[in-house]
């Protein structure tokens, strides 16, 4: 027998005993998906905190289940943060897909399986018309627009979405737990439908760890900038923040140019032009806005515009980079407002005519869509806009876009304060691309 005083010793003890023994993280979470830029692909990403294998088994839906399988590997990612939190990303890259068929896939390992998702391959084909969901600035908390796109996408209403910067609020905190939290909110989208990213400024803690870990774009640039074809659309994607981190290496802002002059050379070669005629961007920082904030976006110099002088040597801006190479739409967000500027180049409006302004812009055609909804809640606007400023909301909500054609795109806002109700939209309608169609 234990001596009854004994025995309530050991039992007190018990929570500490069983504390020491650290839970087993073999299970996947935090699955998405992107779109590898290739024909017939698509990347599966997830997350587990002990090592395992990487393997996707998938099928065509309404066939045998899980009759393909494909491995990948996982990637030790170590958080900067105090706990020097270990997570392991597992990244499996599927090829040969049927475009526009629909698969059924999990992922993981012998160790523990995900649940079961689906998604649909990519239609590579320049006469398709995607359908993409586009925000910035979604948070873990108060992330006002999820749960409507969350039913959205598993509806079917979208081809891909388009996160322009700005996630969770912010990944690195509590040592990258936010992070952890805001992967699993956003996998309800993300597991369904390619969801492609760029950096935003609250990602940069730890020279942007988090984002270039967590997510898996095309190309070799961590996911910083890249390109990739869709319809009858090229679209890139890129940093605005390599004109504002300057300490962690002017020299990305330079590779990043240099990049961007290429692929943009190349997208207007003739007979890729003739094939996608559509040149759209997706940076976090707008060139414009009529915030009343002080952004970079308020002033008319612009770093993401016009560059800085204050480096050695100077830093070029986009502004004209885009314009010269007949670049139609770009895709902003940051400000946590929705704002469509009239076609704007220089500071100046270059309507396609006061009847049908978005008609044959001779200018590009700028959206501000960063107000999804974070804890930094929406910005207020300046009461007295310049002439470039269309229409505005401080209403949380996102946009949609449809890329119809070689010469019709449709935008809209939705919003989600007002349940959902449709608060803008505009045809951009273009016989020309390129830089001859300014003339």
């Amino acid at each position: 027998m234990v001596p009854v005083h004994a025995a309530c010793v050991l039992l007190s003890l018990a929570p500490l005993l069983v504390l020491g023994v650290p839970p087993i993280w073999t299970q996947p979470e935090q699955v998405h998906l992107s779109y590898a830029g290739v024909p017939g692909s698509m990347i599966v990403t997830w997350t587990t905190f002990n090592k395992t294998e990487s393997i996707v088994e998938y099928g065509l839906l309404g066939g045998r289940l899980f009759e393909m399988s494909t491995k990948g590997n996982a990637t030790l990612f170590v958080d900067s943060g105090t706990e020097k939190r270990k997570l392991f990303i597992h990244r499996v890259t599927l090829t040969g897909l049927k475009p526009a068929a629909t698969y059924v896939y999990h992922c993981g390992s012998d160790e523990g399986w995900s649940d079961v998702f689906s998604f649909t391959a990519l239609n590579d084909s320049s006469s398709f018309s995607p359908r993409f969901a586009l925000y910035g600035d979604l948070g873990n908390e108060n992330p006002q627009s999820l749960s409507r796109l969350q039913k959205e996408t598993q509806l079917g209403m979208y081809d891909v979405i388009l996160h322009i910067g700005d996630f969770a609020y912010d990944m690195h905190e509590d040592n990258a737990r936010i992070g952890d939290e805001f992967m699993r909110q956003i996998q309800s989208i993300a597991a369904y439908v390619p969801y492609m990213t760029c950096p935003g400024n609250h990602e940069a803690t730890y020279n942007f760890s988090n984002y270039r870990n967590r997510f898996s774009m095309p190309g070799q640039t961590e996911s910083l900038w890249y390109s990739w074809n869709l319809g009858s659309a090229h679209i890139i994607s890129f940093s605005t923040e390599v004109y504002f981190y300057l300490d962690f290496g002017l020299d990305l802002l330079f590779k990043q140019y240099d990049w961007l002059t290429k692929d943009l050379e190349e997208a207007n070669k003739p007979e890729n032009r003739a094939l996608r005629p559509w040149i759209i961007t997706m940076g976090h920082r707008p060139m414009y806005c009529s915030d009343d904030d002080q952004d970079d976006c308020t002033k008319f110099d612009s770093y993401v515009r016009l560059g800085r002088n204050d480096t050695k040597p100077p830093a070029p801006g986009l502004e004209d980079l885009f314009y010269h190479n007949g670049v139609d739409v770009e895709l902003w967000a940051h400000e946590h407002t929705y704002e469509r500027l009239w076609p704007v180049y220089g500071d100046k409006v270059y309507n396609g005519s006061k009847e049908q302004p978005y008609t044959n812009p001779k200018a590009p055609v700028h959206i501000i869509t960063g107000s999804a909804g974070c804890r930094e809640r929406t910005d207020r606007f300046n009461p007295n806009p310049k002439d470039w400023s269309a229409f505005r909301s401080t209403d949380y909500g996102y946009s949609r876009m449809q890329v119809v054609n070689a010469t019709h795109l449709y935008l809209e806002q939705v919003s989600d304060d007002q349940y959902g109700k449709v608060i803008d939209s505009i045809w951009v309608v273009k016989e020309k691309h390129g830089f001859s169609a300014w003339q």
